[in-house]
């Protein structure tokens, strides 16, 4: 039955303007960006449907375009909705810590370079540059590899947190394929990076790791080099 059908108080978009976005399943979000359903389901149907094969909302939207439009009943028009939609996600958290918060909790860190790494499908190196107040300054994603491994040039980080008159940095990179447990080279890294750093007076904060099932944090693990 097409949703248009149902009672008023039961359809998904209804009951967002009247009892708030939090009060709606993972399903009913997702059929309202779906917008309608296809010749053989209604918008919500294809949302349980499609939140069942990949396992959550959560793997859901960090699948590729080609993962989406194998999915029955999704073209072009409600792929770029949903890819639309989590760009602007990501956009306005990004406004929101560098307007307003102090990036000095490892959990924020961990929230924020999810939201930019988790759907890269290569490994990406990236920065936060922040200033003395732990406020981002610039968040950058600077070195693109593959799959498995990614080349980091520190020369080119220490020239991009002068440039950017960084006090303090935050430094991450993602596991595609892979768990978030740091490798020797990771940790070799996280050293060079610490001691480039302290030529220049600028403290590295942290550094965060994106695997696929949880993101790591240096910091908070214990990790950084004394």
């Amino acid at each position: 039955m097409s949703i248009k059908c149902w009672p008023a108080s039961e359809r998904p978009r209804e009951r967002l303007l009247k009892q708030g976005a939090a009060a709606l399943s993972d399903a009913e979000l997702l059929a309202i960006f779906l917008r309608t359903g296809s010749a053989r389901a209604s918008a919500i149907e294809m949302a349980r449907t499609m939140i069942g094969e990949f396992g959550s909302l959560f793997d859901l939207l960090n699948a590729s375009q080609e993962q989406l439009l194998a999915c029955h009943g999704m073209g072009d028009a409600k792929v770029a909705h949903l890819m639309a939609a989590l760009e602007m996600g990501r956009r306005y958290v990004g406004h929101q810590l560098q307007q307003h918060h102090q990036l000095n909790e490892p959990a924020l860190v961990k929230q924020y370079f999810s939201q930019q790494l988790r759907h890269e499908p290569r490994e990406v190196f990236a920065a936060m540059f922040l200033d003395s107040q732990l406020r981002l300054i610039q968040f950058e994603k600077i070195f693109y590899g593959s799959i498995t491994q990614c080349s980091v040039h520190i020369r080119e980080i220490m020239r991009l947190a002068l440039t950017h008159r960084a006090v303090n940095l935050i430094v991450a990179h993602n596991h595609p394929d892979a768990p978030a447990q740091p490798s020797p080279a990771d940790r070799q890294l996280t050293l060079q990076l610490m001691q480039a750093c302290q030529l220049l007076d600028i403290r590295l904060v942290d550094h965060v790791i994106v695997g696929q099932d949880m993101v790591l944090s240096f910091a908070e693990q214990g990790y950084m080099p004394v």
